[in-house]
């Protein structure tokens, strides 16, 4: 069934599962899955309006909503219930879900594939690209799945999102450690993600999806290069080009949805959900013009400022595609301290450049004066939008903008060159704040 524009969405969970004491990644997903009434191993098990499923990896586990939604309301304490259920299963083996983007000292190539369902397209995957790295082996995301109906509201959807996805790491970053070390990105998983396939290079493109806003040119632009590159390594065509397609957000035209990557998995689901429901707010804010209606009034920003709506969403659509990966670059190394010095860019969200350059002038904030730092952006966006957030979701996403990224969080904990227990000690905590959905490094 195909939903419209805003109508439904959809959200996937990964954790990892780790050995409780020493942290090892464990090859388990098949103890929380469990077996059917042959004795066959599940693959996926759906518990209400929440399911579980295997990811390529077997220490990789995947939470999801069953169905497409409408409402987030309740929706953390349902992915709560059963990461509660899922690790209650796992203490038999003295196993845990681990929460975050990346683990911090894990070899990836200990990584072992799922055996089961889908095995024969894993070991194509393996068989390509190697699946025993970070990029691979080593990466936990949370996918927000947006609905849309036809070329006209899918390009609507697109555009916004591709001036959305730079900025996701300056508030959910929280993958700064890999190999036992501070990697220098407080997004590492982002980083990896971006190598991972180049060998075929067409498979990712720059991460940023290309100018593309209907079916045709999606498929002109993007499927048919995918297909065409990878092609000499698929002889018996076993990879399809809608799961082949890597980018930060991935066009789903099989089921009329949109799904954003780019996310790295927080520590509880409270704020996994609030950072999903702050992507909806947003991408409805940039697409409906909200933010130029909160805009200052200066004569720079109104001359930025398209006068209707249709040269507006023109106006959306022709964001470099490349300069908008430049972004990605930056919040993907910085995170919320990335400065943004794109004027148009910052039009978009309804703030001027020449004015937050003047105000950092006459505040003394030298880190500013070239620029604005993604966080103040996303704090700009939450005071605009936060109507649009539960209040669950308020609560947490204001916990979060004054504490930072979860990455830059963990920084301040461990620092640049942890300990091997001091890793033990912090990680731990992050499993303590699964097991309990609350906030690392504050009070619940």
């Amino acid at each position: 069934m195909t939903y419209k524009l805003w109508e439904r969405f959809g959200v996937e969970m990964e954790f990892m599962i780790v050995d409780r004491d020493s942290l090892k990644v464990l090859p388990r997903a098949d103890i929380p899955l469990g077996k059917d009434k042959d004795g066959n191993q599940l693959s996926d098990i759906e518990y209400d309006d929440i399911g579980l499923s295997n990811e390529l990896a077997s220490h990789v586990l995947e939470f999801k909503c069953a169905h497409p939604k409408s409402t987030f309301d309740g929706l953390g304490k349902q992915f709560f219930h059963e990461i509660r259920r899922a690790n209650k299963k796992l203490e038999k083996i003295n196993a845990m879900l681990l929460p975050s983007a990346a683990h911090p000292f894990m070899n990836p190539d200990e990584m072992q594939l799922w055996p089961y369902d889908c095995n024969e397209i894993y070991e194509t995957y393996d068989c390509i690209f190697n699946c025993k790295g970070h990029g691979w082996a080593n990466l936990q995301s949370t996918h927000l799945n947006l609905s849309f109906d036809g070329d006209s509201e899918f390009a609507e959807l697109h555009a916004a999102i591709r001036l959305l996805l730079p900025l996701i790491p300056a508030i959910a970053a929280s993958s700064p450690y890999l190999d036992g070390k501070y990697s220098s990105f407080k997004d590492a998983r982002i980083e990896v993600y971006r190598h991972n396939q180049d060998k075929v290079p067409e498979i990712t493109g720059e991460v940023i999806p290309e100018q593309a806003y209907s079916y045709d040119e999606y498929n002109r632009k993007i499927f048919d290069k995918v297909k065409k590159a990878i092609a000499p390594h698929d002889p018996e065509h076993l990879l399809n080009h809608f799961f082949l397609n890597s980018r930060g957000a991935i066009a789903r035209f099989d089921r009329g949805a949109i799904e954003i990557r780019l996310v790295d998995i927080q520590e509880c689901p409270n704020a996994d959900i609030a950072i999903a429901e702050m992507e909806i707010a947003t991408l409805k804010a940039i697409a409906n013009g909200k933010f130029l209606t909160t805009a200052q009034s200066s004569a720079s920003a109104q001359s930025k400022i398209p006068a209707t709506m249709k040269e507006y969403r023109k106006f959306l659509q022709n964001f470099d595609t490349t300069k908008l990966a430049e972004i990605l670059a930056r919040t993907t190394k910085d995170a919320e301290d990335a400065i943004i010095d794109w004027p148009e860019f910052l039009t978009v969200f309804g703030m001027d450049f020449a004015d937050e350059t003047d105000k950092a002038n006459r505040t003394g904030d030298a880190d500013r004066t070239s620029g604005v730092k993604a966080g103040d952006i996303w704090k700009h966006i939450y005071c605009v939008a936060k109507n649009d957030l539960t209040e669950v979701s308020q609560n947490v996403m204001e916990k979060m903008l004054a504490r930072g990224t979860l990455a830059t969080a963990l920084y301040k904990a461990l620092g640049g060159a942890p300990t091997h227990e001091a890793f033990l000690t912090e990680y731990k905590k992050l499993a303590d704040c699964l097991a309990h959905n609350r906030l690392y490094g504050m009070q619940a």
